[in-house]
C-alpha cells in the first residue's frame, strides 16, 4: 500500500513531463516579476508531491495528466521514471532552497534559484532536454547511482535500439 501510494510512475509519459515542466516555468516566472514570497510555496509543495508520489499528490499533475495530456492528439513517448524522479528532486531543492531564502531574507538568492529552475524547467518543456535527467546519467556513469536503480538507463543497446526503430 505504501508503495503504491508514494510510488513514482516508471515509465514516465513525456509529454506529460514537458507539459509539468511548463507549468512550473510559469509559476517560476510569476514569481520573478512578482517576487511574493507565498508563490513558492505551491512551486515547492508540487515538487515534493511529484518526488514522493509523482502526480498524484500535485494539482499540477493531476491537470496535466487527467485533463490536458489525453486531449492531445500527438504520440505519446514514454521515458524511464528514475531519472525523472531525480530531476522533481533537484526542482525540490531549487524552489525548497528559494522559499529558505526568502524566510532567511536572502531574496536575491531566491531570485537567482528560481531564474536556474526557470532555465532548467524551460529547457525541459520547449526541447525536451532535461538537464537533471542528465546530471542523473552522469552520475549513473561515475557510479554515484547504482546501475540497479535504472536498468533502462544504463543499457544504453536498448536505448540506442529503441531510437532506431
Amino acid at each position: 500500500m505504501r508503495e503504491r501510494l508514494f510510488g513514482f510512475p516508471n515509465p514516465v509519459n513525456e509529454t506529460s513531463a514537458r507539459l509539468v515542466a511548463a507549468g512550473v516555468v510559469l509559476q517560476g516566472v510569476a514569481y520573478l516579476v512578482f517576487q511574493q514570497w507565498w508563490l513558492l510555496v505551491p512551486l515547492a509543495y508540487g515538487f515534493l508531491a511529484r518526488v514522493l508520489s509523482g502526480p498524484r499528490f500535485s494539482p499540477l499533475g493531476q491537470f496535466v495528466t487527467r485533463v490536458v495530456t489525453p486531449k492531445l492528439r500527438v504520440q505519446h513517448t514514454f521515458v524511464a521514471g528514475p531519472p525523472k524522479r531525480f530531476a522533481q528532486g533537484v526542482g525540490l531543492v531549487f524552489s525548497g532552497g528559494a522559499l529558505a531564502a526568502v524566510a532567511f531574507g536572502a531574496g536575491t538568492v531566491a531570485l537567482v534559484l528560481i531564474a536556474g529552475l526557470v532555465v532548467a524547467a524551460t529547457l525541459e518543456s520547449v526541447f525536451a532536454f532535461c538537464l537533471g535527467c542528465t546530471m542523473f546519467s552522469l552520475l549513473m556513469r561515475v557510479g554515484v547511482v547504482p546501475e540497479s536503480v535504472c536498468l533502462e538507463c544504463s543499457d544504453i543497446s536498448r536505448r540506442l535500439a529503441a531510437a532506431t526503430s
